[in-house]
């Protein structure tokens, strides 16, 4: 399926892969565009095929460019200079992605700059090609990159963060890799593959378990231990069908078939 804005969403394998398909825009983000990334993340939490989801750009030269700045320099000529961050009546784009309650996977094969590398933050694991280039430029546009900033000064030593964000430079993957903003760096050719795979590793696991996982980091990563570990978020495996299947699997050596819930 490929809506008039550019994205693209295959299900398959209980994995969806979600593409940028504005190749010729550097996949960049227009209202358009945004909103449907809004409604596709939103639909995969109620989505019984869909286990893990993958995201990715069209193209060889970019993941995501970022907002569509012309986009935005021709509502600047007219009257809405509506760019305030988490404003408006409609969901933030990045927050949805970052919330969608299945994992994530971004798989940046190429620039990935601004609001594209925003888009990458939101996932749960990046893995970036050889050659790409990501970062935060809004310093040298006069916009903010507010969602980045504060996933980065969480992510990052403050010395790392607050030069990343003043200078607006792009980073290299090995430092991106170094740093802990990408899980890790592989060849271009080899990306889309690794990315499948990985995504199937994570498919082919406990269902439950993995999204009570991402709901457990997500809620309780910045809270005191004793707090974290009474915190009951997500669905609860303990008291499953497949927490069941699992333990039988296991003792009669098979595979377990899995049906969440």
């Amino acid at each position: 399926m490929r809506t008039e804005n550019g994205l693209v969403v295959e299900v398959a394998d209980r994995v969806a892969t979600v593409t940028l398909d504005r190749p010729e825009r550097l996949n960049a983000l227009s209202t358009g565009l945004q909103r449907d990334i809004v409604a596709a993340f939103d639909g995969f939490a109620d989505d019984p095929d869909v286990w893990v989801v993958v995201l990715t750009g069209a193209g060889e030269r970019a993941f995501c460019a970022g907002v569509d700045l012309r986009e935005i320099r021709e509502n600047d000529t007219a009257t809405d200079r509506g760019l305030r961050p988490m404003g408006g009546v409609s969901r933030n784009v990045f927050e949805t992605v970052l919330e969608c309650p299945r994992p994530t996977i971004a798989a940046i094969n190429g620039w990935a700059l601004g609001g594209g590398f925003e888009l990458a933050l939101a996932c749960d694991i990046r893995l970036v090609a050889e050659g790409a280039r990501v970062g935060l430029p809004e310093a040298r546009r006069g916009m903010g990159a507010n969602f980045g900033a504060h996933l980065v000064s969480r992510m990052l030593p403050p010395g790392i963060a607050y030069e990343i964000l003043y200078t607006g430079d792009d980073i290299a993957p090995d430092d991106a890799a170094r740093w802990g903003l990408v899980n890790r760096v592989v060849p271009a050719a080899d990306l889309a593959r690794e990315a499948a795979a990985l995504a199937a590793k994570i498919a082919a696991n406990a269902p439950l378990t993995v999204r009570r996982y991402k709901a457990a980091l997500g809620k309780g990563g910045s809270l005191p231990l004793s707090a974290a570990l009474r915190l009951d978020v997500g669905p609860d495996p303990y008291t499953s069908e497949d927490r069941v299947e699992g333990v039988a699997a296991f003792v009669e050596k098979r595979d377990p078939v899995w049906r969440a819930r």
